[in-house]
């Protein structure tokens, strides 16, 4: 078990305080502002075509700018950061903007998407330069346990409140990550390392390391989103909505026992856990999909999967890849199969109703249980080195605990003998001077 004194020393807090920060508030702004994006959206009653057409803009604003803001912002440092964090502050404030004007609207969600995407690779890079191989994981998980419990929070303040004032509470957020990170970032600034030039996009695709990553997450994104809408159809709508509310709590709690976990025993073994759970829950629900059990196992595997899947999937494993270059490319090619796949949600959900459960179900289990084969064949990002250091750091401290537990031992044998000694000498002394005594009153 980590003791509190140990997990400090080990996120080195004074250097990684303002990449927790920055990170926690992105992604407590961006969960919830989607969902205030799509709901606005949603309550327009504006013709299908022109909501989907809404959606189709905000992806491409997220895709374009990020692959341009991986190439402009590592040249712009630090100051980048500062004006992205600005440029969601307004965005956010925009929402409130959103009307049936088409043109608005399509300048809204373009620009919405554009301060997601423009900034995120840099933002998770600056994450990644922040910690060190060695303690990523645990990082990445205090940051989703966090992001969990925060959003629970947020959840229920914002469920009191109006569209309107949902915006003004989430674009307060966004500011208060804007004041308070330059403030973190002068007063703690991490130690950049020297990185070499990333290689282009075709490079780090071609790369099969890579890949046997990318293929199971764009699976695994693919998968998620395009079944949310048949679960929200089996669970009913409220209740589906409770039941997401909840799962955050879960990643609240698994989010740093997963980090943590992949600091220790690696990251391969951490996400090949994650996908065999997800599957065992598609296939549950598959088999049992009337019964009201069902939905409180997806709760708590769903929970547990996105729990551990999120501190090192998302954040830790394109760390990793990309150790000695510049790594916003790598977040990049890790980022958009996520962000893009939410738009399968949309697509899916008019035909819900219609599509059988039991087959959706089933296949996704089977594609997620396909998806762990080229995780077996992935190389794990956790240098070997590192493992073999902490073993034998483990194993030098267990060996030094029964040093000292048999010093401790020997030292109370010999105190216990040196007493028994001091005994037995004053017994005899005592003899001796008993003797003296009684020939002392027989002679006098």
């Amino acid at each position: 078990m980590i003791h509190i004194k140990a997990l400090k020393m080990k996120i080195a807090f004074k250097k990684t305080a303002p990449a927790i920060f920055i990170v926690l508030n992105t992604f407590v702004w961006y969960l919830l502002t989607y969902v205030v994006f799509n709901s606005g959206l949603s309550g327009l009653n504006l013709p299908k075509t022109e909501e989907l057409s809404m959606f189709v803009i905000y992806n491409v604003g997220v895709a374009v700018t990020a692959m341009l803001g991986s190439k402009i912002f590592p040249r712009a440092g630090i100051k980048s950061l500062y004006a992205w964090l600005i440029m969601g502050t307004i965005a956010t404030f925009l929402l409130t903007l959103l009307s049936t004007n088409a043109l608005t609207n399509s300048v809204i969600a373009f620009f919405f998407g554009a301060s997601i995407g423009i900034g995120l690779p840099s933002c998770l890079s600056y994450f990644a330069d922040s910690t060190s191989v060695e303690n990523r994981g645990t990082v990445g998980g205090i940051i989703w346990s966090a992001v969990g419990f925060v959003v629970v929070i947020f959840a229920l303040l914002i469920s009191t409140l109006g569209q309107g004032e949902t915006i003004i509470v989430l674009t307060s957020w966004r500011l208060l990550g804007t004041l308070i990170f330059p403030i973190l970032e002068r007063e703690h600034k991490p130690e950049i390392k020297c990185k070499q030039k990333a290689p282009s996009y075709w490079s780090i695709i071609r790369n099969r390391q890579i890949l046997l990553y990318l293929f199971p997450w764009i699976m695994f994104s693919i998968i998620n989103f395009a079944e949310s809408p048949l679960l929200e159809v089996v669970f009913t709508a409220e209740f589906y909505t409770y039941l997401q509310l909840m799962e955050f709590v879960f990643i609240g709690i698994f989010a740093v026992i997963g980090g943590t976990l992949a600091d220790i025993l690696g990251r391969k073994r951490i996400v090949i856990a994650g996908f065999v759970m997800l599957g065992l829950e598609y296939a549950a629900i598959s088999v049992f999909s009337s019964s009201q059990a069902s939905s409180y196992l997806f709760l708590v595997l769903d929970g547990i999967t996105w729990g551990l899947l999120f501190s090192v999937f998302f954040t830790v494993i394109w760390g990793d890849l990309g150790e000695r270059y510049g790594k916003e490319k790598f977040y990049v090619l890790g980022g958009i199969p996520f962000l893009l796949s939410t738009f399968l949600t949309i697509l899916v959900k008019p035909y819900a109703s219609s599509i059988s459960p039991t087959t959706a179900f089933s296949m996704a289990s089977f594609f997620l249980f396909l998806a762990v084969i080229p995780l077996m064949y992935a190389p794990e990002t956790l240098p070997e080195k590192t493992m073999k250091d902490r073993d034998l750091k483990s194993y030098i401290e267990k060996a030094q605990k029964i040093v000292s537990k048999e010093k401790k031992k020997n030292r109370e044998k010999e105190e216990t003998e040196e007493e028994e000694n001091q005994e037995s000498e004053k017994e005899e002394t005592s003899k001796e001077y008993e003797e003296a005594k009684k020939l002392a009153e027989k002679y006098y």
